[in-house]
């Protein structure tokens, strides 16, 4: 093989790769893609405050999760936004089968009038996380 071969073979093996590997990056990044939650829940009337305690007691550590905010809404007595950032869906889908998770749940059900709206995100970065 001369030399002008392999230089030849180079710049072809050096196209495919700068042709593949950033298509390679990109489908690892979104499989390593952070998850994020956000929903309301409704407490029975008069019961939002003992939910509020429920779940934080229940969501204290949770493996993979970057953020879990609960929130009170001021037009409503009864519900509660819970804004959620998980390393990746894995590790939400895994937080549910913890003991204290169960536990809370189990626990907060009788009070949970139910759910008025969810929304599954995308985070990518933000004060506190890690982009």
């Amino acid at each position: 093989m001369t030399d002008t071969d392999c230089r030849r073979r180079g710049v072809v093996i050096g196209a495919v790769a700068a042709a593949v590997l950033p298509a390679i990056s990109q489908a690892q990044e979104k499989d390593k893609a952070m998850y994020g939650l956000i929903g309301q829940m409704l407490a029975v009337p008069g019961k939002r405050d003992e939910l509020l305690v429920i779940l934080r007691e229940g969501t204290a550590e949770m493996p993979g999760c970057l953020s879990y905010v609960l929130a009170t809404d001021p037009a409503n007595p009864d519900a509660i936004w819970i804004t959620e950032v998980w390393t990746d869906k894995a590790a939400h889908a895994a937080s549910l089968k913890l003991p204290t998770v169960q536990a809370a749940i189990a626990k907060a059900r009788p009070i949970i009038a139910g759910f008025s709206q969810r929304f599954e995100t995308s985070p990518v970065g933000g004060h506190g996380l890690k982009a």
